[in-house]
């Protein structure tokens, strides 16, 4: 790691999808330790520390530093690492981080995620006093203020309050300059990127109304709001914030739903979308989201080897009807009768023969039906 560069940790596949994630003020990358982890099964995760804070080198910036700053900061990071164009998710100063890169480097996101953050974080004057503040007498009260400022009463990450103690003061008050100084409401209707709002209900720093006015302004963007949640949701409630992240990187269901037309047909999906009543369609949506929007697209593994997977659970388990239609799928997604029939083989020897000779005979069919190679 060199000075110039801001501490990193990556994690996941490289070939993956990069992600980016942001950090809050007065906190290090150990903020989305219960996040990061679990989004590097799909994504090649890249976290960061600002400057003075973690491994990040104090004098990356100075006083009067802007979101713009942090912004050229992080991109150098991402070229360092060979990363064009990228995910990126953030939690206050780094949300607003996001939202300068949407604006001014649109090229460079595929999506963006703001989390308990601000398009402007109540004007510059409180800003000012903190960062003066903080260069006369350091960070001592600030660190006594930590858990009521990021948590609700009674949660505490300690790791995260030892970050504010061992930050560095001259950094964190250029970090102080810079939220001083940022609002970005008027550029907010420019942002082209996919976006993801999340608020935490009981988030007294950037509250609710803050996301929602990000939400209402951002074409298309979406707004989650997590109750119990305040300003460090993905370290006080990562499982909601890693539901909603996961959701939004793959597309949630609109994203699975071309999946799921893409591996099974549009006569399939159509069919199924028909028969849907208001009793089966959350089922329906469940299905769209989870398997097909974000099963189905994990780039782990191929769509060949997810098909061969799933028809020897289907043999595993008896269930015929479902085995035709993903026959059907398995020829779409490139493999061959030859293929198949290795695949159901291979069934008879782990899950029985019975269970196999009825695998053979659906399977037959279904490939005499679409292209008369079941002999």
């Amino acid at each position: 790691m060199t000075d110039t560069l801001l501490n990193h940790r990556a994690e996941g596949p490289a070939s993956a999808p990069p992600l980016l994630l942001g950090p809050s003020l007065g906190t290090s990358l150990a903020l989305w330790d219960q996040v990061a982890p679990e989004l590097s099964i799909s994504h090649r995760v890249v976290r960061w520390d600002l400057p003075g804070h973690g491994g990040s080198a104090a004098g990356l910036i100075g006083p009067g530093a802007s979101v713009g700053d942090l912004a050229d900061l992080v991109l150098a990071l991402a070229d360092s690492l060979g990363i064009g164009q990228f995910a990126y998710a953030g939690v206050s100063l780094g949300g607003a981080v996001g939202l300068h890169l949407a604006v001014h480097h649109p090229e460079r996101l595929s999506s963006l995620a703001v989390i308990c953050s601000s398009a402007h974080f109540n004007g510059s004057k409180p800003w000012e006093e903190r960062a003066a503040a903080v260069r006369a007498g350091g960070l001592a009260t600030l660190v006594e203020s930590a858990n009521s400022r990021w948590f609700t009463g009674g949660f505490t990450v300690p790791r995260l309050v030892e970050d504010q103690r061992t930050a560095d003061p001259d950094a964190y008050a250029a970090c102080c300059d810079a939220l001083a100084a940022f609002d970005l409401r008027d550029r907010l209707p420019e942002i082209a990127a996919r976006t993801l709002l999340i608020a935490g209900r009981e988030d007294r720093a950037t509250p609710p109304p803050h996301l929602r006015e990000i939400a209402d302004a951002v074409p298309g963007a979406t707004l989650v709001e997590l109750p119990g949640a305040s300003h460090l949701a993905p370290a006080q409630c990562p499982a909601a914030v890693l539901t909603a992240l996961r959701a939004h990187l793959t597309g949630g269901a609109k994203r699975g739903m071309e999946v799921r037309r893409e591996v099974l047909g549009d006569a399939h999906v159509d069919r199924a979308q028909d028969r849907q009543t208001p009793f089966t369609a959350r089922f329906q949506d469940f299905i769209s989201r989870y398997a097909w929007g974000e099963v189905w697209t994990d780039p782990t593994l191929s769509r060949r080897e997810r098909s061969m997977i799933t028809l020897t659970a289907l043999v595993a388990h008896g269930h015929y009807d479902e085995l035709a239609m993903h026959v059907r799928a398995a020829r779409r997604n490139g493999l061959t009768p030859e293929e198949i029939g290795a695949v159901l083989l291979q069934t008879a020897v782990y899950c029985g023969v019975p269970a196999a000779n009825s695998a053979f005979a659906t399977a037959q069919r279904v490939l005499a039906e679409e292209d008369g190679s079941g002999g």
